[in-house]
């Protein structure tokens, strides 16, 4: 069997370096135009295709970037992945995919994240929805590897990409009551998450600014999946009319679809007896009966601009700009093991949006729109 050619081979063979091999290979613009053309003859001739860690190694960078996220079924992964990739293929970098579910990585996530980081090959590490493994990813950031998670569900002080939650669910519930209800109940998630409590404080705020007081009768507990929100509103629709809600915000989609079936299985039409505002605006909530009125998160622009932050933590020379710095202005690269200054990391918060559709009723009374909101259908 013929020996493979190796990345030393071309070097040898072109007469230059192996870093200059790399730089060939990784489209660097600081190798002179002969030189460049010499290389890419030599590596037609031997029909070598090159390693992207070899050719990291060679150039004494990493080109991998390793990537944590849950699992494929989550509504948003499809779009944040599209504007990860989008960033991606305009760079050297390759991503080192690790998929999860989230009782395997609160269990083991030390031991995912080790082999990540075993061969020392990843550059850097983006994590999305990292939830309990957040306290060890801060650690690494801290000791000087570059990490960047999006949308996490707890505070930390590694650099992170998420939603504006706590003005979203401001607009859902300020939309509600501009359709004249008073009486809106909402179904949150579970406690532990950040998440859960960003969204209830604007469900609050709304209530507040219009002289509500909160009925702690009508705020109750999911855990974001259908089941829970279905369990919910059952508890909602079973209470004496006079207390029943004419309006409910749930922290999902997912969980507004649960209500929904509930609904159905108590003789109660929406939003003809109730109105519903999800958020998230998954993609079955424009096709659900009626279509669901929701926030929409911007996951195509959180997976997007959450690259782009860690590959300008990577390589400050990368044109990857972002939130929080001056124009201009990059993070000062810090090599593995070095601590890192103790400034506030990198926070982008980014705009959610109200999308007003059949489930709220606004179709008959609509006296109120924000800024940022947009109609669709038949709403």
């Amino acid at each position: 069997m013929a020996k493979k050619v190796t990345i030393i081979d071309i070097a040898r063979l072109a007469g230059v370096s192996r870093t200059t091999v790399s730089r060939v290979l990784n489209h660097r613009p600081d190798v002179d135009d002969a030189t460049r053309e010499r290389v890419l003859a030599v590596i037609e001739e031997q029909g070598f295709v090159p390693s992207i860690t070899a050719a990291g190694l060679a150039g004494g960078q990493s080109h991998l970037i390793g990537m944590l996220v849950p699992s494929f079924s989550w509504p948003m992964i499809p779009e944040l992945m599209r504007g990860i990739a989008e960033v991606v293929n305009e760079t050297a970098y390759e991503l080192v995919l690790y998929t999860f579910n989230d009782e395997d990585f609160d269990r083991n996530s030390s031991n995912i994240i080790n082999r990540l980081l075993a061969t020392q090959l990843t550059a850097g590490i983006l994590a999305v929805f990292p939830s309990r493994a957040t306290p060890l990813l801060t650690r690494l950031y801290q000791q000087g590897l570059p990490v960047v998670v999006i949308d996490d569900q707890s505070e930390h002080s590694a650099p992170w990409v998420r939603p504006d939650n706590v003005t979203g669910a401001y607009l859902a519930v300020r939309h509600l009551i501009s359709l004249g209800h008073r009486r809106i109940a909402h179904i949150q998630g579970p406690s532990e998450y950040l998440v859960s409590h960003d969204r209830h404080q604007g469900y609050l705020r709304a209530l507040q600014e219009a002289g509500i007081t909160p009925d702690h009768e009508l705020i109750l507990k999911g855990d974001f999946l259908p089941p829970s929100g279905r369990a919910c509103a059952s508890k909602l629709f079973a209470l004496p009319p006079e207390k029943r809600p004419t309006a409910i915000f749930a922290s999902t989609d997912q969980m507004a679809y649960g209500v929904l079936v509930a609904a159905d299985e108590f003789g109660l039409v929406v939003p003809n007896d109730v109105a519903l505002v999800g958020f998230d605006d998954d993609a079955p909530s424009a096709h659900v009966r009626p279509p669901l009125t929701t926030i929409r998160q911007p996951s195509f622009e959180m997976g997007r601009r959450g690259i782009e932050l860690l590959i300008s933590l990577v390589s400050p020379e990368e044109e990857a700009a972002h939130d929080g710095a001056s124009p201009g202005k990059k993070e000062r690269k810090i090599t593995a093991g070095q601590q890192r200054p103790a400034a506030q990391p990198i926070r982008i918060e980014l705009p959610t949006s109200l999308i007003v559709r059949a489930s709220c009723g606004a179709s008959s009374h609509v006296d109120w729109q924000p800024s940022n909101s947009t109609m669709e259908g038949n709403s």
